[in-house]
């Protein structure tokens, strides 16, 4: 994605106080958590319209998901999402979180959704209780996903569940037709600055 200054030929120079805020999503872990809920902090005082969100992940952990959810919804500025090259996991996931129209797909990248996988270890009892845990959250991901497309809480989980709950891979146009992806291109973040004389 690319940030251009669009500056009128009648202003010699210009200096941007703050830099617009641009966040890139790679890994789902807690560190990445941290640095995108800070930079969503940031974007607050920027005087952006819009904050882009630029997914290529494989996914990752679950819960660093949620933390990045969660400063999305706090957020007093609408929120792009854009995937480049790849959203699998909690890249679908996050994806989705754009606000209506504005979630963007280039149109040979890939979107993968599957069920939230556990690693559990240890006594049974422990077992079972992370299996529970998963079930929760597997449900509420999906939920949210299907409430930030316009479809009934069930479709994405009736979907995994008919393809035997395997990775389901998405093209661009696969993604548009579940309203994941809302554009097929790739958009440019635009600065412009203009002079205007008024006589009042």
């Amino acid at each position: 994605m690319n940030f251009i200054a669009d500056v009128s030929h009648h202003i010699k120079a210009v200096e941007l106080r703050v830099d617009p805020i641009i966040i890139r999503v790679n890994k789902f872990d807690e560190e990445s958590a941290k640095e995108f809920t800070d930079a969503m902090s940031r974007a607050q005082n920027t005087g952006q319209t819009v904050i882009p969100i630029v997914i290529d992940s494989y996914g990752g952990q679950v819960y660093s998901l949620m933390a990045m959810i969660a400063a999305i919804k706090a957020s007093r500025v609408p929120v792009a999402t854009i995937i480049e090259g790849k959203a699998m996991s909690c890249g679908a996931i996050l994806f989705s979180f754009g606000a209506e129209g504005k979630r963007y797909m280039d149109p040979d990248a890939t979107l993968m959704i599957h069920d939230v996988s556990s690693g559990a270890w240890g006594k049974v009892e422990e077992i079972k209780s992370d299996a529970k845990e998963v079930e929760r959250l597997n449900k509420k991901v999906y939920e949210m996903m299907a409430r930030n497309c316009g479809k009934p809480s069930d479709y994405f989980l009736k979907m995994v569940h008919e393809r035997g709950h395997a990775d389901w891979y998405l093209d661009a146009n696969d993604a548009k037709g579940h309203n994941l992806a809302n554009e097929l291109r790739i958009p440019t973040l635009t600065c412009k600055i203009d002079l205007n004389y008024i006589l009042d």
